[in-house]
């Protein structure tokens, strides 16, 4: 039986991915801030599953919570094999428009939580020559968007690099980059949806479900659908001036800044 320890676990691609490791018979430590959302989360997947759950509540926004969990993965006699670093959210409004505060929150939890977990999980995963990590990023990564997209834009080039220094320990990590999914995302951050056309919409389960089949055939970054990946293609030939108009307008319109 392996372990999987999941942050940003109650709702969205994090609540996706709890459903389909418990389904796959893994253990669970399950990490958000909500702790009464946890206990629930954590009893229906019990139930369900017959599987071992876990919860730990951390605000990765907080040097705290951070340490908490990076305890955690750092447990030799309680080892954690899978680390999906989910938590993230996003920011209403343009540069200069957002609070500063909330722009050094956002990269605490889209950067370094997610290094000194990758870390602290890799580490005693090396030493047992097995283990692997996915990081969420987005397709906003690969367009010039703002804190959002530079965050994330982050976390793809630092997991790739990080896969390639790791190549032969037994410890596989992986970029993951979805589109719009139906979470609560875009409403937490106060974000209309109502103009997104229906053909953008990602399943989160199938979504999930794409990710895991990339991380078993060894890929360090996953674009799990055809649309965002034609998509993406197309980023890579446009011309750099065009496209950061065309994301200033529409992330305006669709998504976080």
């Amino acid at each position: 039986m392996t372990t999987a320890l999941i942050t940003g676990s109650t709702a969205g691609i994090g609540a996706a991915f709890a459903r389909r490791l418990a389904a796959d018979g893994h253990d669970l430590v399950l990490v958000a801030r909500d702790a009464k959302r946890l206990r629930e989360q954590a009893t229906e997947l019990h139930d369900r599953h017959g599987i071992e759950v876990e919860v730990l509540s951390a605000d990765l926004a907080e040097d705290k919570g951070i340490e908490a969990v990076a305890d955690r993965l750092g447990d030799r006699k309680n080892p954690v094999d899978l680390l999906v670093n989910n938590a993230g959210f996003g920011n209403k409004g343009r540069y200069l428009d957002v609070a500063l505060a909330d722009e050094l929150r956002m990269l605490k939890v889209h950067c370094e939580a997610v290094l000194r977990l990758t870390s602290a999980a890799t580490e005693a995963m090396r030493e047992r020559g097995r283990g692997g990590v996915v990081n969420v990023a987005s397709v906003a990564a690969f367009v010039p968007r703002g804190t959002y997209g530079a965050s994330k834009a982050w976390v793809v080039q630092f997991t790739q690099g990080a896969a390639k220094d790791l190549a032969g320990s037994g410890v596989r990590l992986m970029a993951l980059c979805p589109g719009f999914v139906r979470t609560e995302f875009h409403q937490r951050a106060g974000m209309g949806t109502d103009n997104i056309p229906g053909w953008m919409w990602l399943d989160a389960d199938k979504l999930v479900a794409a990710a895991l089949s990339d991380l078993a055939r060894g890929k360090s970054l996953s674009i799990p659908d055809p649309r965002y990946k034609a998509l993406m293609g197309l980023v890579k030939v446009a011309p750099r001036g065009l496209l950061g108009g065309l994301t200033s307008k529409t992330g305006r319109k669709y998504g976080p800044q």
